[in-house]
């Protein structure tokens, strides 16, 4: 199975995105299991909470890759020659996450950093507007910015194959299929 992880700063696209590119190319998405998170148990979170949706990012993703696997053996509806799952944020994300707003980590988040093999990953940039949700912390230009320099930074110095998303609509889902079928043709 390949992985494919769509990462970048809150409202940049990445769940769009994520199912955009599920729907092409015939196969699942795993969303973001923060949000449901949040959702049921509110915006005040701590450094706690954050260790409690990794683990759940992470229970989430491998329930799709055991769903996306059974499928593909079944039915090989997928375009791709493997089975493909499209990921909205992984522990890169988590590691941001717990760093920025309390300057830490948790040391389990590191470990499945180290652990986790995925195969692409899609950042997308900043350059869309930023659209108010109930769940969003950063709307100012500046700490999006600073986030988008250090999941830059982060794809500079890890060894997955990495494409920047740029663009507006179209444009986007154009950028992330070339850069799938590049990398899975």
């Amino acid at each position: 199975m390949k992985k494919i992880v769509i990462i970048g700063p809150e409202s940049t696209g990445k769940s769009t995105l994520c199912e955009q590119l599920a729907q092409h190319y015939q196969t699942q998405w795993c969303e973001e299991y923060a949000r449901e998170y949040l959702l049921q148990h509110g915006t005040k979170y701590s450094f706690e909470d954050l260790k409690t949706i990794a683990e759940g990012q992470l229970s989430l993703e491998d329930k799709y890759a055991d769903a996306v696997q059974k499928a593909f053996a079944e039915q090989k509806t997928n375009l791709a020659k493997e089975p493909l799952l499209f990921i909205d944020t992984d522990m890169y994300v988590m590691k941001v996450w717990c760093e920025y707003v309390f300057g830490k980590s948790h040391n389990s988040i590191l470990e499945q950093i180290a652990a986790r093999k995925y195969d692409l990953y899609l950042l997308c940039n900043i350059d869309l507007p930023w659209v108010a949700e109930e769940l969003r912390e950063y709307p100012d230009e500046r700490p999006r910015q600073e986030l988008y320099r250090i999941y830059k930074d982060i794809m500079i110095n890890q060894h997955v194959p990495w494409v920047e998303i740029n663009g507006i609509h179209d444009e986007r889902i154009q950028t992330a299929i070339k850069a799938v079928d590049r990398f899975v043709r």
